[in-house]
C-alpha cells in the first residue's frame, strides 16, 4: 500500500526537490505553510550560493512570489522546483532579450552600446548589461576560440541541450509501470494498478492520476483525425495525446494529461481546452490548471480525453512547442543512412517513429532536443558541416501528424563517414540556431559492425550473463516484444511479477530462447534501438 500524502490543509512536513541551473538537486523539508522565502532560505542553508537575492524559484513554468505560501502554489510532496539565477541591477529584473554572443565578442563595447540605445534603456537593463561586458572581455580570448570552433554553444551562457526546455521542470511523481496487452483490434492497451491513495504516473505514457484509494485503470492511445472533424480541425489544434480511458466512478480525484506546448514563454493560457468525445460528439472543457508538460482537470469524467488549443489566424504560429529530434540509421543500407525526424514531444508519436523504424531495421542514435522551442507551421532547415546529401531536401516542416500515419524525416546519406560530423537545424524565419549535435564515428561504426559479425541468436547466447545485468527500459522492450506478436500478456506478466530487475532480464532471455530464432532475432533488433551503446560495448569488451 503506497504511503498517504499529507492532506492539502496540514501543515506537516514532507520534502520537495530544488533543481538548479547547473543540474545539483536539493531535497528540502517544507510545510505547505512556508512561504516562497522560507523555503529559499532552507536552500541557501544547503548552498550558501543560492541566496532568495540572487535567485528565484520557478514551479510549473511560473516564476513563485517570495510572500505567498507553498498552500498557494499547490505544492505537493515530491514536488520539483527549478531554481534560476537573476540579473538585478539596483532595480527590476532584467527583461529577456536576445543577445547575440559572437557580435558580443568580437565588438562588446559597440554591442553594449546598440543595446543600450533599445530595450537596455529599461530599468536595471544597464548595470546588467555592464556585468555582461565584464565577463566577455575577461573571456573574450576564450570565448572567441570557442566560436571558431563552432562550439559556444557548450559555454555556460547557453541553456543546457539535455534538456527538453531549459525553463520547464517535469514534476516528479511516483511511477508505475502499467501491464501492456491488446484488445480485439489489436490495438496495444495499458493496465496500471494504483496500490492506494496519491498520485501517480505511467512510466510509457506519462499520463498521471490522483486517487482515493487503490484502483485499476485502463487506458490506451487513439487518433485525433479520427475524432476531429474537418471544420474542427481548422479551429483546434492537437497539443498532446488523446486517451481512451476507463475506470471505475469516483476514485480519480484529477487527472494530467501530457501536452507539449512550453508554458515558460508568453503563451495565452485561455486558449486550452481539454476535449471529451462522446458518442461521435466533441465537448470542451477548461483544464483546472495548466503546469509544465501536463493539463490537470479535477473530478473528470471519462470517455476519450485530450488537450488541444485554438487556431488564431492572424497568430498561427503563436504557441511554442517542445519537440524532440530523433536520428535512426539503418542498418541494412549502402554506406550510412541516416533517417531524421522532428516531432512534437509526444511519446505516442514517438513510439510510432520507432515501431516504424525496427521494421525497417534500423537502430536509434540518441541526441538531444531541440534547445529553443518551435512552432507549429514554420520550415526548419537541417544543415552539416561536412558534405553529405540530404533528400528529398533540407527543410522539415514542424508539424503534428497522427501516430497512425507516416511520419515525415528527412533521408542524410553519408558516403564516407569522418571521425565527427556536426549538424545543426536552423529557423528559416531568422536563421536562429534551435538544435546542435555532433555524430560521431563510434555512433555509426560500433553498433554496424555487431549486427555484420554476429547474428542475434548467437550475440544474445555470447552475452547472456551481462545482458541480465544491463539490460535496461524493459517496459518499452516488452511493449515492443508484444506489439510483434513475440510474447503475449501471461508471459509479459510472468517477466513483471520477478522482484528484482536482474531476475526480470532473466525469466525475459530464457522466454525468448525457447520461442526460437526468429523471436530471439527480434529481441536483437529491439535492443539495437533502444540501447545500441550497451550492444556495442558489449561486442567490444569480448
Amino acid at each position: 500500500m503506497a504511503e498517504q500524502q499529507p492532506a492539502a490543509n496540514s501543515p506537516d512536513k514532507f520534502s520537495i526537490f530544488i533543481e538548479t541551473w547547473f543540474g545539483r538537486t536539493f531535497a528540502v523539508p517544507v510545510s505547505l505553510d512556508d512561504s516562497v522565502g522560507e523555503v529559499m532560505d532552507k536552500l541557501s542553508a544547503q548552498d550558501s550560493s543560492l541566496t532568495r537575492e540572487s535567485g528565484r524559484l520557478i514551479y510549473g513554468g511560473r516564476q513563485m512570489e517570495d510572500n505567498l505560501t507553498l498552500r498557494h502554489y499547490e505544492i505537493t510532496p515530491m514536488s520539483c522546483l527549478s531554481y534560476f539565477r537573476r540579473l538585478r541591477g539596483g532595480g527590476e529584473p532584467v527583461k529577456r532579450q536576445s543577445l547575440d554572443i559572437r557580435k558580443m565578442v568580437a565588438d562588446p563595447h559597440k554591442s553594449l552600446t546598440d543595446e543600450a540605445s533599445g530595450s537596455g534603456q529599461e530599468r536595471g537593463a544597464g548595470p546588467a548589461l555592464h556585468l555582461m561586458l565584464g565577463v566577455l572581455l575577461m573571456l573574450s580570448e576564450d570565448l572567441s576560440s570557442c566560436l571558431q570552433q563552432e562550439s559556444y554553444h557548450q559555454l555556460v551562457l547557453d541553456p543546457p541541450l539535455q534538456r527538453k526546455c531549459w525553463r520547464c521542470v517535469r514534476e516528479v511523481l511516483p511511477e508505475v509501470t502499467p501491464e501492456i496487452t491488446q484488445d480485439f483490434k489489436c490495438r496495444t492497451v495499458y493496465r496500471a494498478h494504483l496500490p492506494g491513495a496519491g498520485i501517480f504516473q505511467c512510466s510509457i505514457t506519462g499520463l498521471s492520476f490522483k486517487v482515493k484509494s487503490a484502483v485499476t485503470i485502463t487506458y490506451r492511445y487513439a487518433t485525433w483525425t479520427r475524432h476531429l472533424s474537418e471544420a474542427d480541425q481548422e479551429t483546434w489544434s492537437p497539443a498532446g495525446p488523446l486517451f481512451h480511458i476507463e475506470v471505475q466512478p469516483g476514485v480519480v480525484q484529477s487527472v494530467h494529461l501530457p501536452h507539449f506546448i512550453c508554458l515558460a514563454e508568453d503563451v495565452n493560457t485561455s486558449l486550452f481546452s481539454i476535449a471529451h468525445f462522446k458518442s461521435g460528439t466533441m465537448i470542451l472543457e477548461r483544464p483546472t490548471r495548466l503546469i509544465a508538460f501536463s493539463a490537470v482537470l479535477e473530478n473528470p469524467s471519462f470517455s476519450l480525453l485530450g488537450v488541444l488549443w485554438r487556431r488564431l489566424r492572424s497568430t498561427l504560429n503563436s504557441f511554442p512547442m517542445h519537440s524532440s529530434v530523433l536520428i535512426f540509421q539503418q542498418l541494412s543500407a549502402a554506406n550510412t543512412t541516416l533517417h531524421l525526424y522532428l516531432i512534437p514531444d509526444d511519446k505516442s508519436v514517438k513510439q510510432a517513429v520507432e515501431k516504424q523504424e525496427m521494421n525497417w531495421n534500423s537502430k536509434l542514435i540518441p541526441k538531444p532536443s531541440p534547445f529553443s522551442p518551435l512552432f507549429f507551421g514554420c520550415i526548419y532547415q537541417v544543415t552539416s558541416t561536412n558534405s553529405v546529401v540530404i533528400m528529398p531536401e533540407a527543410r522539415l516542416p514542424f508539424c503534428y501528424k497522427s501516430p497512425r500515419e507516416e511520419q515525415l524525416f528527412v533521408e542524410i546519406y553519408i558516403r564516407k563517414m569522418a571521425e565527427e560530423i556536426r549538424f545543426s537545424m536552423i529557423d528559416t524565419r531568422d536563421d536562429s540556431v534551435v538544435w546542435r549535435a555532433s555524430l560521431r564515428s563510434g555512433d555509426i561504426n560500433l553498433p554496424a559492425c555487431v549486427s555484420k559479425t554476429l547474428s542475434g541468436t548467437a550475440f544474445l547466447k555470447k552475452h547472456k550473463t551481462k545482458l541480465c545485468v544491463r539490460m535496461r527500459q524493459l517496459p518499452s522492450i516488452l511493449l515492443h516484444l508484444r506489439d510483434a506478436n513475440v510474447i503475449n500478456s501471461d508471459e509479459e506478466e510472468e517477466v513483471q511479477s520477478q522482484v528484482t530487475s536482474q531476475r526480470k532480464n532473466k525469466v525475459l532471455l530464457e522466454l525468448v530462447e525457447k520461442k526460437g530464432l526468429e523471436a530471439q532475432e527480434q529481441l536483437y533488433q529491439i535492443l539495437q534501438m533502444k540501447d545500441p551503446y550497451l550492444i556495442a560495448d558489449l561486442d567490444k569488451s569480448s
